[in-house]
């Protein structure tokens, strides 16, 4: 049998070394800096742009965290034994260009390259997001952004309701709503973020309410007023991504047109009777709600959810699939929606996919953002506050 070290010597044997000089010459060249040591090592400081995946994790973390298997790695331990085995793995996993960092992290230091503590999740923070943690597609890198990023929710009701409470128990570090009603009790058929005894309060309040006492690294602002051209543009400001719930037309436009200019995606959800739709809106890479409808339809074919009525359980469903969406967008991970418009059917449990085409004749672009004019879209069918019309 084989002893420890005639194991690491034949791992040596199989990998390309170097020292810490090497490695910084190769990093500038490009290598990718993999750090194979524990947790509570790597949060004693580490080397800026490093990927962390543990030793034990590595052959079930790599695949996903690095897709390209010809792309130049380095790989640094605390001294260079577990990045020697790491690098031999590595090989076998099909990585071609590989390199294991003799001396790893302790003589890099040591000889006064640059390093730094990095930011890591808190112990109650790993216990709350201990199953995002074990996603390699997300970890702790992941968990991270999302604690960073910044999400605006257009409207507390029935879509509203179901993003804020996911993306809220997703970490989502600011959560800004903007509604300017009052809870009603006909909204407790499907408006979750609010409860009976908080009838006849501003929705902005209930929800931070409820949000807040869910998560409390969440920080909710709340916009107690109605979205129009004097504040949209100072609104949207600053945030990542926006959820949309507008209850109608003119809210949309307006948002369409802020978000193009400031260049937002967003992820924009509709309810109807029995039948939601989803789609993302990303103004610099794909089609807008203006190239999906140039014009609003007569008020008298956008009856509102007061009017024609609407599933209770419907908004959760559309809701929770625009929070996913906006939680891959902050994480880039797998297919957006945009350019995609997904229907759904609940009597027949069905989703239809529709392809959406960025108009060419269309002025209102990203390209075109310095000649946005935001403004008010009067006369156009507003229905009572509620869901959205189909759109």
């Amino acid at each position: 049998m084989a002893t420890f070290r005639e194991l690491l010597q034949a791992a040596k044997g199989r990998v390309r070394e170097t020292d810490p000089a090497g490695a910084e010459a190769l990093l500038a060249e490009g290598h990718l800096l993999l750090d194979v040591r524990e947790p509570d090592e790597y949060e004693q400081g580490a080397i800026p742009g490093s990927i962390h995946i543990p030793r034990g994790n590595l052959e079930s973390g790599i695949e996903n965290r690095v897709t390209d298997r010809d792309q130049p790695i380095v790989v640094m331990c605390a001294g260079g034994v577990r990045s020697a085995f790491a690098a031999d793995t590595l090989g076998q996993l099909g990585y071609t260009d590989v390199v294991s960092m003799d001396g790893g992290f302790n003589r890099w230091k040591d000889e006064g390259r640059s390093w730094s503590a990095p930011r890591t999740l808190a112990p109650d923070q790993r216990n709350r997001y201990q199953r995002h943690l074990s996603l390699p597609e997300v970890g702790e890198e992941g968990q991270l952004k999302l604690l960073d990023a910044k999400v605006l929710l257009l409207g507390a009701g029935g879509l509203g309701s179901p993003a804020a409470l996911y993306l809220t128990a997703a970490g989502v570090g600011t959560i800004g709503i903007i509604d300017m009603d009052v809870v009603d009790e006909s909204n407790l058929q499907r408006q979750i973020l609010h409860n009976v005894d908080r009838v006849g309060d501003r929705k902005v309040d209930s929800a931070k309410k409820t949000l807040t006492a869910l998560n409390p690294d969440v920080n909710v602002v709340t916009y107690d007023a109605r979205l129009g051209a004097d504040n949209i543009m100072e609104i949207l400001d600053g945030y990542d991504v926006v959820v949309d719930g507008a209850d109608n037309f003119p809210s949309r436009y307006l948002l369409n047109d802020a978000s193009v200019k400031l260049g937002i995606p967003v992820v924009h959800g509709s309810i109807f009777r029995f039948e939601g739709q989803v789609t993302v809106f990303d103004p610099r890479n794909g089609p807008t709600y203006r190239d999906m409808l140039p014009e609003p339809p007569p008020s008298e074919f956008a009856p509102s959810c007061a009017e024609a009525g609407v599933l209770g359980v419907l908004p959760g469903i559309v809701g929770s699939i625009q929070a996913l969406e906006a939680i891959k967008l902050i994480l880039g991970l797998g297919e957006g929606l945009s350019g995609r418009l997904v229907a759904f059917d609940a009597l027949d449990m069905t989703f239809r996919e529709y392809r959406l085409q960025k108009d060419p004749n269309l002025q209102v672009t990203w390209e075109n953002r310095d000649l946005i004019e935001i403004t008010e879209l009067d006369g156009l069918c507003m229905p009572k506050v509620g869901e959205p019309p189909p759109g």
